[in-house]
Protein backbone atom coordinates (compact mmCIF):
# COMPACT_ATOMS: atom_id res chain seq x y z
CA UNK A 1 0.00 0.00 0.00
CA UNK A 2 1.29 3.45 -0.91
CA UNK A 3 2.16 5.61 2.08
CA UNK A 4 1.70 9.40 2.29
CA UNK A 5 4.65 11.34 0.97
CA UNK A 6 6.98 12.84 3.54
CA UNK A 7 6.68 16.59 4.11
CA UNK A 8 10.36 16.80 3.16
CA UNK A 9 10.90 14.82 -0.06
CA UNK A 10 14.54 13.90 -0.62
CA UNK A 11 16.75 12.14 -3.12
CA UNK A 12 17.30 8.48 -2.22
CA UNK A 13 20.19 6.68 -3.94
CA UNK A 14 20.60 2.91 -4.23
CA UNK A 15 23.87 1.71 -5.74
CA UNK A 16 25.35 -1.75 -6.12
CA UNK A 17 26.38 -4.47 -8.58
CA UNK A 18 24.21 -6.31 -11.09
CA UNK A 19 21.82 -8.85 -9.62
CA UNK A 20 21.81 -7.39 -6.11
CA UNK A 21 18.10 -6.64 -6.34
CA UNK A 22 18.45 -2.87 -6.78
CA UNK A 23 15.76 -2.53 -9.43
CA UNK A 24 13.08 -4.40 -7.49
CA UNK A 25 13.97 -2.78 -4.17
CA UNK A 26 14.10 0.71 -5.72
CA UNK A 27 10.72 0.21 -7.39
CA UNK A 28 9.04 -1.00 -4.23
CA UNK A 29 10.66 1.71 -2.13
CA UNK A 30 9.57 4.42 -4.58
CA UNK A 31 5.99 3.14 -4.49
CA UNK A 32 5.98 2.95 -0.68
CA UNK A 33 7.24 6.54 -0.45
CA UNK A 34 5.08 7.77 -3.34
CA UNK A 35 8.31 8.92 -5.02
CA UNK A 36 9.33 8.87 -8.68
CA UNK A 37 11.83 6.19 -9.76
CA UNK A 38 14.92 7.09 -11.79
CA UNK A 39 16.76 4.02 -13.08
CA UNK A 40 20.17 5.30 -14.19
CA UNK A 41 21.18 1.85 -15.38
CA UNK A 42 18.23 1.95 -17.77
CA UNK A 43 19.55 5.24 -19.14
CA UNK A 44 22.86 3.59 -20.07
CA UNK A 45 21.05 0.53 -21.42
CA UNK A 46 18.87 2.84 -23.50
CA UNK A 47 21.94 4.62 -24.82
CA UNK A 48 23.47 1.28 -25.82
CA UNK A 49 20.18 0.33 -27.47
CA UNK A 50 19.92 3.64 -29.33
CA UNK A 51 23.55 3.43 -30.45
CA UNK A 52 23.07 -0.09 -31.78
CA UNK A 53 20.01 1.07 -33.71
CA UNK A 54 22.03 3.92 -35.18
CA UNK A 55 24.93 1.64 -36.12
CA UNK A 56 27.31 3.29 -33.64
CA UNK A 57 29.90 1.11 -31.93
CA UNK A 58 29.87 0.92 -28.12
CA UNK A 59 33.59 1.74 -28.25
CA UNK A 60 33.12 5.05 -30.11
CA UNK A 61 33.05 7.54 -27.24
CA UNK A 62 32.53 10.78 -29.24
CA UNK A 63 29.61 9.43 -31.28
CA UNK A 64 28.05 7.86 -28.19
CA UNK A 65 28.32 11.18 -26.36
CA UNK A 66 26.49 12.92 -29.21
CA UNK A 67 23.64 10.41 -28.96
CA UNK A 68 23.64 10.73 -25.17
CA UNK A 69 23.35 14.52 -25.31
CA UNK A 70 20.14 14.23 -27.32
CA UNK A 71 18.69 11.18 -25.52
CA UNK A 72 14.93 11.56 -25.12
CA UNK A 73 14.09 9.36 -22.15
CA UNK A 74 11.40 9.29 -19.50
CA UNK A 75 10.15 6.97 -16.75
CA UNK A 76 6.51 6.25 -16.04
CA UNK A 77 4.88 4.04 -13.45
CA UNK A 78 2.06 1.93 -14.87
CA UNK A 79 0.64 0.33 -11.76
CA UNK A 80 3.70 -0.97 -9.95
CA UNK A 81 5.83 -1.28 -13.10
CA UNK A 82 8.31 1.46 -13.99
CA UNK A 83 8.36 1.76 -17.78
CA UNK A 84 11.25 3.20 -19.80
CA UNK A 85 10.13 5.44 -22.66
CA UNK A 86 12.76 6.21 -25.30
CA UNK A 87 11.78 8.76 -27.95
CA UNK A 88 8.13 7.95 -27.30
CA UNK A 89 8.59 4.16 -27.51
CA UNK A 90 8.39 1.76 -24.56
CA UNK A 91 11.75 -0.06 -24.54
CA UNK A 92 11.40 -1.59 -21.07
CA UNK A 93 11.77 -5.18 -22.32
CA UNK A 94 14.17 -4.49 -25.19
CA UNK A 95 16.88 -3.06 -22.92
CA UNK A 96 16.70 -5.89 -20.34
CA UNK A 97 18.79 -8.43 -22.23
CA UNK A 98 22.31 -9.75 -21.48
CA UNK A 99 23.54 -7.98 -24.62
CA UNK A 100 22.24 -4.59 -23.48
CA UNK A 101 23.61 -5.25 -19.99
CA UNK A 102 27.10 -5.62 -21.44
CA UNK A 103 26.47 -2.66 -23.74
CA UNK A 104 25.52 -0.46 -20.79
CA UNK A 105 28.76 -1.35 -19.03
CA UNK A 106 30.80 -0.57 -22.15
CA UNK A 107 29.21 2.77 -23.00
CA UNK A 108 29.36 3.93 -19.39
CA UNK A 109 33.15 3.56 -19.39
CA UNK A 110 33.55 6.58 -21.70
CA UNK A 111 34.17 9.85 -19.79
CA UNK A 112 32.45 11.92 -22.47
CA UNK A 113 29.34 9.72 -22.25
CA UNK A 114 29.13 10.02 -18.48
CA UNK A 115 29.54 13.79 -18.72
CA UNK A 116 26.77 14.03 -21.32
CA UNK A 117 24.34 12.03 -19.21
CA UNK A 118 25.18 13.54 -15.83
CA UNK A 119 23.15 16.71 -16.39
CA UNK A 120 20.23 14.66 -17.70
CA UNK A 121 20.19 12.49 -14.58
CA UNK A 122 20.40 15.48 -12.24
CA UNK A 123 17.60 17.23 -14.09
CA UNK A 124 15.38 14.16 -13.86
CA UNK A 125 16.05 13.98 -10.12
CA UNK A 126 15.71 17.69 -9.40
CA UNK A 127 13.49 18.68 -6.50
CA UNK A 128 13.77 15.42 -4.58
CA UNK A 129 10.94 12.99 -4.09
CA UNK A 130 12.84 10.46 -6.19
CA UNK A 131 14.54 7.10 -5.72
CA UNK A 132 17.61 6.83 -7.95
CA UNK A 133 19.13 3.47 -8.74
CA UNK A 134 22.47 2.75 -10.41
CA UNK A 135 26.17 2.27 -9.74
CA UNK A 136 27.47 5.75 -8.91
CA UNK A 137 24.33 7.66 -7.94
CA UNK A 138 25.48 8.32 -4.38
CA UNK A 139 29.09 9.10 -5.25
CA UNK A 140 28.86 11.08 -8.51
CA UNK A 141 25.31 11.86 -9.65
CA UNK A 142 23.79 12.93 -6.33
CA UNK A 143 26.69 13.24 -3.84
CA UNK A 144 24.54 15.39 -1.53
CA UNK A 145 21.60 12.95 -1.40
CA UNK A 146 20.07 12.71 2.06
CA UNK A 147 19.61 8.92 2.01
CA UNK A 148 22.22 6.68 0.38
CA UNK A 149 22.34 2.89 0.23
CA UNK A 150 24.70 0.31 -1.29
CA UNK A 151 22.95 -3.00 -1.95
CA UNK A 152 24.93 -6.13 -2.68
CA UNK A 153 24.82 -9.94 -2.44
CA UNK A 154 27.18 -12.83 -3.10
CA UNK A 155 28.22 -13.55 -6.71
CA UNK A 156 26.43 -16.90 -6.71
CA UNK A 157 23.22 -15.47 -5.30
CA UNK A 158 23.21 -12.60 -7.77
CA UNK A 159 23.73 -15.03 -10.67
CA UNK A 160 20.86 -17.22 -9.49
CA UNK A 161 18.56 -14.21 -9.24
CA UNK A 162 19.57 -12.97 -12.68
CA UNK A 163 18.96 -16.37 -14.29
CA UNK A 164 15.52 -16.59 -12.68
CA UNK A 165 14.66 -13.08 -13.89
CA UNK A 166 15.76 -13.74 -17.47
CA UNK A 167 14.11 -17.16 -17.64
CA UNK A 168 10.86 -15.64 -16.38
CA UNK A 169 11.13 -13.21 -19.30
CA UNK A 170 11.43 -16.14 -21.69
CA UNK A 171 15.16 -15.90 -22.34
CA UNK A 172 17.40 -18.96 -22.62
CA UNK A 173 20.27 -18.50 -20.16
CA UNK A 174 22.40 -20.71 -17.94
CA UNK A 175 23.92 -20.17 -14.50
CA UNK A 176 27.58 -20.65 -15.46
CA UNK A 177 27.64 -18.04 -18.24
CA UNK A 178 25.54 -15.63 -16.18
CA UNK A 179 27.93 -15.91 -13.24
CA UNK A 180 30.87 -15.29 -15.58
CA UNK A 181 29.15 -12.23 -17.08
CA UNK A 182 28.41 -10.82 -13.62
CA UNK A 183 32.01 -11.24 -12.45
CA UNK A 184 33.37 -9.67 -15.65
CA UNK A 185 31.00 -6.73 -15.31
CA UNK A 186 31.83 -6.28 -11.63
CA UNK A 187 35.53 -6.14 -12.47
CA UNK A 188 35.01 -3.66 -15.31
CA UNK A 189 32.65 -1.43 -13.32
CA UNK A 190 34.80 -1.40 -10.17
CA UNK A 191 38.12 -0.81 -11.95
CA UNK A 192 37.19 1.85 -14.50
CA UNK A 193 39.02 5.14 -14.14
CA UNK A 194 35.86 7.27 -14.32
CA UNK A 195 33.19 6.89 -11.60
CA UNK A 196 34.02 3.35 -10.49
CA UNK A 197 31.34 1.36 -8.71
CA UNK A 198 32.06 1.90 -5.02
CA UNK A 199 29.91 2.59 -1.99
CA UNK A 200 29.71 6.24 -0.97
CA UNK A 201 31.41 6.93 2.36
CA UNK A 202 28.07 7.88 3.89
CA UNK A 203 26.04 5.07 2.30
CA UNK A 204 24.38 2.37 4.39
CA UNK A 205 25.57 -1.07 3.24
CA UNK A 206 23.01 -3.87 2.86
CA UNK A 207 24.01 -7.44 1.98
CA UNK A 208 20.79 -9.04 0.76
CA UNK A 209 22.18 -12.56 0.32
CA UNK A 210 20.26 -13.86 3.33
CA UNK A 211 17.46 -11.28 3.42
CA UNK A 212 14.05 -11.45 1.82
CA UNK A 213 12.86 -8.67 -0.46
CA UNK A 214 10.33 -7.56 2.14
CA UNK A 215 13.07 -7.34 4.79
CA UNK A 216 15.33 -5.21 2.59
CA UNK A 217 12.54 -2.82 1.60
CA UNK A 218 11.38 -2.47 5.21
CA UNK A 219 14.93 -1.64 6.39
CA UNK A 220 15.46 0.97 3.68
CA UNK A 221 12.02 2.50 4.18
CA UNK A 222 12.63 2.92 7.90
CA UNK A 223 16.03 4.48 7.23
CA UNK A 224 14.59 6.99 4.73
CA UNK A 225 11.84 8.01 7.11
CA UNK A 226 14.36 8.62 9.89
CA UNK A 227 16.18 11.04 7.56
CA UNK A 228 13.05 12.87 6.41
CA UNK A 229 11.13 13.20 9.66
CA UNK A 230 14.01 13.99 11.98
Amino acid sequence: MTQPRSSEPVVVTIDGPAGAGKSTVARRLARALDYRLLDTGAIYRSLAFAAQGAGVSWTDGPKLAAIAAALDIDFRFVGDVNHVILAGTDVSAAIRTPEMSQGASQVSAHPEVRAALLELQRRLGAGGGVVVEGRDTGTVVFPDARAKFFLTASDDERARRRVAELQAAGQDVDLESTLRDIRERDERDASRAIAPMVAADDAVLFDSSQLTLDEVVAELLAAVRRRTTG
